[in-house]
This record gives structure tokens, sequence and C-alpha cells, in this order.
């Protein structure tokens, strides 16, 4: 499998002769110009994982791509006009012949005040990739490499490390990094090589580069 990371949470995965783009955001570059995508997955409707005007103009250069959404984000995409399937937590389904599970269903905390939409998680070839978007659900399925969260309004470093332990990959690929400081994203990064669960490694994965997984 071969990953690029275009910043923050937004990943495209090369796996099984697909090309799967992963939540791209206002925050992420570099997407835009991609050709030759299967599919689009979308974890939640927040603007840093969901930009509805690039997206548009993504799908209207990838015409036979299916662009999949969850539960709060299917309103938004049909209102501009856009075909999406909408997939709710427990579903399994094939998204250009990769097979897909939904997971949570729910977005972490920012605080009691502030309201938050569904979030769905995505277990990418029966745990090759788990991208969780703005939640901290521990999927039932091993998994391989693991889109690691990395600094967010809902994120302590002490629960990024253990959401990374209980998970247990073989590879975290730190993602949703820019709430933090370049020193921030620096520090976080080596508190995760310290503390990662054992026979796990950390892989940066350098922006808008593809880089093979194994």
């Amino acid at each position: 499998m071969k990953a690029t990371h275009f910043a923050h949470s937004c990943v495209l995965l090369e796996t099984g002769g697909a090309r799967l783009l992963l939540d791209p955001g206002i925050w992420s570059t570099g997407f835009e110009d991609l050709r030759d995508l299967d599919a689009v997955l979308i974890t939640h409707r927040h603007p840093d994982h969901f930009d509805l005007d690039r997206l548009a103009a993504l799908l209207a250069a990838n015409q036979h791509a299916e662009l999949v959404v969850g539960p709060g984000t299917d309103a938004e995409v049909a209102e501009a006009g856009l075909a999406a399937r909408t997939v709710a937590p427990g579903d399994a389904l094939e998204v250009a012949g990769v097979a897909v599970t939904v997971v949570g269903g729910e977005h972490a905390s920012i605080h009691p005040e502030v309201e938050v939409p569904p979030n769905v998680g995505f277990v990418v070839g029966h745990g090759a990739f788990y991208h969780p978007g703005d939640s901290l659900v521990v999927p039932e399925q091993a998994i391989d490499v693991l889109g690691l969260p990395t600094g967010a309004p809902w994120l302590k470093l002490s629960e990024a490390v253990e959401f990374f332990r209980a998970v247990a990959p073989r590879v975290a690929v730190p993602i949703h990094e820019r709430t933090l400081s370049a020193a921030g994203i620096g520090v976080t990064h080596q508190r995760f090589h310290d503390l990662a669960p054992k026979g796990a490694t950390v892989n940066v994965l350098p922006k808008g580069e593809t880089v093979d997984l194994g």
C-alpha cells in the first residue's frame, strides 16, 4: 500500500489497484490536481476534513470517482448537487474493489457547549489502513497502518498515545497536525516515537510525497 499525505487529515491511499482519497479539507493542499481517483471518502463535515468547493471541482475532474460520506455530510453534498453514497457505522462495503468498514459514529468532544457533527471512521482493506476522522474509536479489526491524530481542540497528547497503544498498529502515520505550531508538531511526533506500543513504528510522511508503507 502506498500513501500520500496532503497535510492535516487528507490522505491518498493506493491499494489493491484503487486510488482512494480521504478527507480533503481546507487545510490540505495538493490534492486538487489528482486524477484517476476511484473514490473520495469523507469522515465528517467539519471544513478541515471537507472543503465542498474544491471537492466539487475535484469530482468534476474525476467523474467516475464515487463520493462516500457519513451522516451529517449527506445533506450538504446533496444540496450542492453532488451524488454520494451515505454510509453508517457498522456498514461493510466495497469501494473501487477495496473492502471498507465504517466504524465509530461520534465526534470526540470539544467542549460540552460545542455541538459536533456525526463522525465515521474508515477501515480500508480489511485493516490495511484506518482513518478515524475526529474520533478515538478503536476498531474491532487488527490495524496495520493507523492515521494517528496529532493535535486538535478535542485531543490531549496522553489521549493520542493511549489511542495509538490501544490500536497497536504496525505503523502510525501522524495526521491532523495543522492546529499545532511547527515546534509543537515536532514535540508531539517525538513523543509518539518515544511512547509507541511495542513493535510499532512512526512514519512521518513528507507532505505530498508518496511513500510505500508495505
